[in-house]
């Protein structure tokens, strides 16, 4: 509860719910991919990069209507805008699938996420991106230690 001003009634302050910050996270992280600023998403749905800004953070609800337009933009299905979602989601065989960390989607939801994802997607070479990786663990675990 936080007062609204000086001698006015309390207002509740609730949190955002978890399936829209986990749409607008999904909505962030394909927007990236497609190099789409908030400001040109914006203008292809008649909103103010501020909009799209609350829609990312999960601090707006998105409609039925209005996650419609925005998979188009962002040219991909509505369900992707769910996967691995809170409640899962089901897949085609209709078993429903376990949600991806939190950690995977935060991570990706980076632009420094994306922009890794993407280069090493693109290493075709299987023991090169198994070297990678191992570089990779050996530098966490580094810092792991370091920080103890």
């Amino acid at each position: 509860m936080v007062l609204s001003g000086p001698g006015e009634k309390l207002m509740s302050v609730k949190a955002p719910n978890p399936v829209d910050k986990y749409v607008g996270s999904r909505i962030r992280m394909r927007r990236i991919m497609l190099g789409m600023s908030q400001e040109k998403l914006g203008e292809s749905l008649g909103l103010t990069f501020q909009q799209i800004q609350k829609y990312e953070k999960g601090t707006n609800r998105v409609g039925a209507s209005r996650l419609q337009q925005i998979s188009e933009i962002l040219q991909v299905p509505v369900s992707f805008l769910f996967e691995g979602g809170p409640g899962g989601v089901m897949n085609a065989n209709g078993l429903t699938e376990a949600p991806s960390p939190a950690y995977v989607s935060d991570f990706l939801a980076t632009s420094e996420g994306l922009a890794l994802t993407r280069a090493f997607t693109r290493i075709n070479d299987s023991k090169l991106r198994r070297s990678i990786v191992d570089l990779v663990e050996q530098i966490a675990a580094r810092e792991q230690s370091e920080r103890r």
